[in-house]
């Protein structure tokens, strides 16, 4: 059978199973599709919560930037999983008890004012659209490979799976949707890994195996990938190369933007109790940390896999002890398949060109190393020849680098639009619970039917799903770092306003408006001026710094300043004018104080 129908087996499968949950599980209701009728268990919640988490960014592209930038990458991994323990402590629990839909409506209810909610509702949409996008490229690159399309066309295709089930389910058919999801990544992540830990070190665990010793060799296998890169010009994979403050505020701006993205809050309106919002936050982070404990090693060990494609000797110990990959063995030689497949995404590419029927693959910036410089005079380089290679094939491509078996392949397909599809339905859901029920319900027509509410929020999803797609033909990043710039825009917007409406009676409407406006304007505005929308960095590291970032600070690192300009702005405007009135003041304290945990304010 080939891999070509083999792919289309396993995603035709999933596919069939995320309709055939999305129709069992129709919303009848508005309670049920922005909330789940709250009927959901925290386990089942935490598994849901941690499909919506795990997006294409942690699926497809986190391990490929790890892979090609390593240690300092590994901010991604300390600030997504951290941020779920400030959103259990500090947000989850008490959002559920204050017993909403949406996270504008808590704002424009907490803050007594409809402009304050409707400016939630823009941030909510910033955020969640630029979130998407990431989503969509990811979709884009897996549907462009495994169904041989291209990236464009995979993009529609995507566009229309999500389209079928998530318009039609609601946050009800998507919670169960996610939690087979969840099943699907999980095991389409793990078992390519375990097989390609056996492969180079002999252990089962990815996770033990990064730090085991090369199979047949007395060597660690960190030492070696090192090595490997480092003779190539690369830095090392395991030295910090940026700048300590750029690393520390990106992972607390990846912290504080999870504890303040929209979509991911509104999954803790889903249990029945107080108490189960942060039993489903426990929960979530063990359903999470099953992938993200693998993926230090899948990045590594991908790394480690083409280079050595390139150059065959580096597994001997002398990367130049036999000749690069030649073009007669990548049109002949069925180890090297994968590289046609990929070619023809465009997301992988080479030019031979100094003309010696050779692919001679190395980091031509790296003028003053010796050994570079001796590859050059002997071979006569004109360049590095492997000219593009996407960060976000990386996990996609491993499977095939290491001449997995066929299924473990299609799985990976299946497993990457899981991820994909599973965080953009989430997304979708809180863009639309904001137009429809925040917006048009809210303030436009607070006069609109139940039905009238919910085909608007149908209708919402529709439109977003299109912005979304056609955004995502042209992203700022790759999936990752797109994602990355809406933790940014979430962390100087929505997570500040959310922390002093829980823990301030002070804070009044005015504040509230000025600091989620002072905080996502100067974080936009940071993000356009030093890297604009279609321009692409050409570094594969939020740890590089042109010399223009102020203090070095990255785009994606600026959530954190925005945030205290957010708190800042918010706390002296409020000082500057009236209190908030009596009632406002009793609500937050109510809010905090445990007494009647498990009641939930009726909607």
């Amino acid at each position: 059978m080939s891999q070509f129908t083999l792919n289309l087996i396993f995603i035709g499968i999933s596919f069939a199973i995320y309709i055939g949950i999305a129709i069992w599980a129709r919303a009848g209701s508005t309670a049920e599709f922005y909330a789940a009728n709250r009927g959901v268990s925290p386990v089942m919640n935490g598994m849901a919560t941690a499909a919506d988490w795990m997006s294409a960014a942690s699926f497809i592209s986190m391990a490929g930037l790890i892979a090609f930038t390593g240690y300092d990458n590994s901010t991604y991994l300390m600030g997504w999983t951290g941020g779920y323990v400030l959103l259990a402590m500090l947000l989850a629990p008490y959002l559920r008890k204050f017993g909403k839909f949406t996270v504008p409506e808590f704002i424009g209810d907490r803050f007594y004012s409809k402009t304050a909610r409707i400016i939630g509702v823009i941030c909510l949409l910033i955020i969640s659209i630029t979130y998407v996008i990431g989503q969509m490229t990811g979709v884009g690159v897996t549907f462009s490979r495994y169904l041989e399309v291209s990236n464009s066309t995979g993009l529609w295709i995507g566009a229309a799976m999500v389209f079928a089930y998530s318009v039609l389910g609601g946050m009800k058919g998507i919670t169960y949707t996610q939690v087979a999801q969840y099943i699907v990544l999980i095991i389409a992540y793990t078992i390519p890994a375990v097989f390609i830990a056996l492969q180079l070190t002999g252990h089962v665990l990815p996770q033990t195996g990064m730090f085991g010793t090369l199979s047949g060799s007395d060597t660690k296998f960190l030492v070696k990938l090192d090595q490997v890169v480092t003779d190539l010009g690369f830095r090392s994979y395991t030295g910090h190369h940026g700048t300590t403050l750029n690393m520390v505020l990106f992972t607390l701006a990846l912290m504080i933007g999870t504890a303040g993205l929209p979509h991911v809050i509104i999954r803790f309106f889903t249990v029945p109790k107080v108490s189960d919002a942060r039993k489903s936050a426990g929960w979530a982070l063990v359903f999470i940390a099953l992938l993200y404990t693998v993926a230090p090693a899948v990045g590594s060990m991908s790394r480690f896999n083409l280079t050595t494609t390139m150059w065959p000797g580096a597994r001997a110990g002398d990367t130049f002890s036999q000749p690069a990959v030649s073009l007669e063995s990548i049109q002949n030689d069925p180890d090297k398949q994968w590289m046609r497949n990929w070619q023809v995404t465009g997301l992988l590419d080479w030019e031979d060109k100094n003309g010696d029927g050779q692919i001679q693959y190395y980091n031509d910036a790296a003028t003053d190393d010796e050994q570079v410089a001796a590859l050059v005079a002997e071979q006569n380089l004109q360049g590095n020849e492997l000219t593009t290679v996407n960060n976000d094939i990386m996990v996609l491509a491993n499977p095939e680098i290491a001449n997995l078996p066929g299924w473990v392949i299609a799985i990976v397909a299946a497993g990457g639009l899981a991820a994909a599809l599973s965080t953009a339905a989430g997304l979708l859901l809180a863009i639309s619970g904001a137009v429809s029920h925040d917006l048009i319900k809210g303030s436009l027509n607070p006069g609109i039917s139940e039905r009238g509410e919910l085909l608007t929020a149908r209708v919402s999803m529709a439109v977003s799903i299109l912005v979304a797609t056609i955004l995502g033909l042209n992203p700022p990043g790759f999936a990752a770092q797109t994602v990355a710039l809406a933790f940014g825009l979430a962390a100087s917007s929505i997570f500040p306003v959310l922390m002093m409406g829980i823990f301030s009676k002070r804070i009044n409407k005015q504040g509230a408006i000025a600091g989620m406006l002072a905080g996502i304007l100067s974080t936009l505005v940071y993000i356009f001026l030093y890297k604009g929308w279609f321009f692409i960095s050409g570094t594969n590291s939020l740890n590089d710094v042109p010399a223009e970032w102020v203090l070095g600070i990255s785009p994606a690192s600026f959530g954190v300043v925005g945030a205290i300009i957010n708190f800042v702005v918010a706390y002296v405007v409020s000082n500057a004018t009236e209190e908030p009135p009596v009632e406002i003041q009793e609500l937050v304290e109510s809010i905090r104080v445990p007494r009647g945990a498990g009641q939930a304010q009726a909607h």
